[in-house]
């Protein structure tokens, strides 16, 4: 990269440059997901058509419970064997890289990923594939900035680079795959970033144009409104559609928790989810896999209001289990059809009650889907143009705008910012702090222990314990066994009665008034983890002990060595963002 530099002394220029690179691979990257889930299905189903699972009578009835059952095993197999964390992978895991890692992601996790997610929607589990083609897209835009050594602000970039290309080369919407990637990896619209993203994402859908065609996502013709009092109605489905995404989130996340109490291996519970959306697929075959020509079919109005309201329920439950026993995919597909499906069912009662004042079932429909998703995915901005951008009707603009905020207020009152953001918060991972918060998990507590402190040996007598608290600097000891390992502290609250009771000075040992469990960090911990230890346990000396399984003490750590660390790599950062931003 440095001698790229003396060669051209633009760094936006450079960064336009890997955008192109990044939209290419990235393009590619989600191209080769789809034919991937294709080819599976194909093997698995005998059809690679997306419509394939619309059709009841195209599958046989043990095709639809072994397929998922044995692929699902397949999975939780590779899952187990082959991924990092033994956990599936997508978006979460994108903005995790953004926010606390500086843009750095695995290589190896996110092929593993990509693969894993694309052998489940093959196999028929209901998730969506636009998670694991983000995923991907990330993680080539991150393995180039890794590669090239570049700053964290380059390095967030093109991640935001790869992302805006995979969903632009998905969706057919170049527009929307960049406002994604703002809204929801980058964080945030900031000009340095805002070209290199554009770029990337228009080269991601001239890929999948040439690949696939120019043709939009989902067929919903145009719309128009029919009356200015039809906007309560699209009111009416905001709510709605905000009070279904807290349950889709909330059963995705009980599935999840009700799975992890199965008293089975890891990797035999994917078999067990596959074989519970089999069971469900046996009556509503069009829960599995992605859902489009089940949508499509919701915006051509072709669906009735009992089917639509069975397939809303299917689909939550579906996709809850799917996500929960451990299968690879996304979420984003899924809120579609289900927003879709809602939308339906609530156009068609409009529409039956108020002929004269609807716009129609498949305009309702449309609301539905970007109310939806825009909740779920925590994404307003960006799922507005994604609704316009796959169906190509902009003449529902006000209307979906108003029910995506309605929506998204809702669900973020009373859920949390998006699914992606409770995933994160459920791994102990709090992403408020942002890039103060990836700064302390990027430093270890082995880095600034100190390696003097005031340790005293179990059979310390209480006269030079008190000595030695008196003369100690923050009044604690640390009482050590003859192998090395921690026993406890001691302060002088510690000794009570017996403190200046010259009396017990032959009777009472160290071993004797150690407080037994202090709080503990190991020298691995970062220094986010130790800030927290510190907070809530209201301490400011604490002990380091290379692991909590041998107990070796090596160190202690004070908050102020904590905070000064901080400062140091906060100001290293900053110079380096002002050296190497564009």
């Amino acid at each position: 990269m440095l001698r790229i530099r003396r060669l051209i002394r633009n760094d936006q220029l450079i960064l336009s440059v890997l955008a192109v690179i990044v939209g290419l691979v990235a393009g590619a990257g989600t191209v080769a997901i789809r034919k991937l889930i294709g080819f599976i299905q194909f093997y698995a189903y005998g059809s690679d058509s997306e419509s394939l699972f619309t059709e009841g009578h195209a599958l046989e009835w043990w095709q639809i419970l072994v397929v998922p059952t044995a692929g699902g095993l397949l999975i939780g197999l590779f899952i187990y064997y082959a991924m990092p964390g033994r956990r599936p992978l997508g978006i979460a895991n994108v903005i995790e890289a953004s926010a606390l890692r500086g843009g750095r992601m695995s290589f190896r996790a996110g092929i593993g990923a990509a693969i894993a997610s694309s052998a489940s929607i093959g196999v028929g589990a209901s998730v969506g594939r636009e998670g694991p083609a983000v995923h991907l897209g990330a993680t080539m835009g991150a393995w180039i900035a890794e590669r090239l050594h570049l700053t964290r602000s380059l390095s967030r970039a093109l991640l935001g680079c790869g992302a805006a290309a995979a969903v632009a080369a998905s969706f057919n919407a170049p527009i929307a795959g960049a406002l994604f990637a703002h809204e929801v990896i980058v964080g945030h619209f900031a000009l340095s970033a805002f070209a290199p993203i554009v770029i990337a994402s228009v080269v991601g859908t001239i890929i999948s144009r040439a690949t696939f065609g120019n043709f939009p996502a989902f067929e919903g013709g145009e719309h128009a409104l029919a009356s200015i009092w039809e906007f309560p109605a699209f009111v009416g489905l905001g709510v709605l559609c905000g009070v279904t995404a807290i349950l889709f989130m909330r059963s995705a996340m009980m599935a999840e928790d009700i799975a992890q109490k199965i008293p089975t291996p890891q990797w035999v519970k994917p078999a067990i989810g596959g074989f519970l959306v089999g069971l469900i697929a046996l009556i509503l075959p069009q829960i599995m896999g992605v859902g489009y020509a089940a949508t499509n079919e919701a915006l051509r109005v072709e669906l009735s209001l009992q089917l639509l309201i069975a397939l809303i329920l299917a689909k939550i439950l579906a996709t809850s289990i799917s996500v929960g026993a451990g299968f690879g995919g996304g979420v984003f597909t899924p809120s579609l059809m289900i927003g879709a499906m809602l939308g339906g069912a609530y156009g068609l009662i409009v529409t039956g009650i108020l002929p004269e004042y609807s716009s129609g079932p498949s305009a309702y429909t449309i609301v539905g889907m970007g109310a939806m998703a825009a909740a779920v995915l925590g994404a307003p901005i960006s799922t507005t143009l994604i609704v316009f951008e796959l169906t190509g009707d902009y003449a529902l603009t006000v209307a979906v705008m108003i029910a995506i905020v309605i929506a998204s207020v809702i669900t973020q009152q009373f859920q949390t910012k998006s699914f992606f953001h409770w995933q994160l918060e459920r791994a102990g991972l709090d992403l408020r702090g942002g890039f103060e918060t990836g700064l302390l998990r990027n430093i270890k507590v082995r880095s600034i222990i100190e390696d003097v402190s005031e340790t005293v040996p179990v059979g310390m007598g209480l006269n030079e314990m008190r000595i030695n608290l008196q003369n100690s600097e923050f009044g604690e000891l640390f009482v050590i066994r003859d192998t090395g390992e921690l026993v406890g502290t001691i302060t002088l609250a510690d000794l009570s009665e017996v403190a200046f009771d010259h009396d017990f000075d032959d009777l009472i040992k160290a071993e004797d008034v150690v407080r037994m469990n202090p709080p503990i960090l190991d020298a691995d911990d970062d220094l986010q983890t130790a800030n927290k230890l510190i907070r809530d346990s209201g301490e400011h000396y604490i002990a380091v002990v290379e692991n909590h399984e041998t107990m070796i003490f090596v160190g202690t750590l004070h908050e102020t060595a904590v905070m000064a660390a901080y400062n140091r790599a906060l100001m290293e950062a900053r110079a380096e963002e002002h050296d190497g931003s564009p």
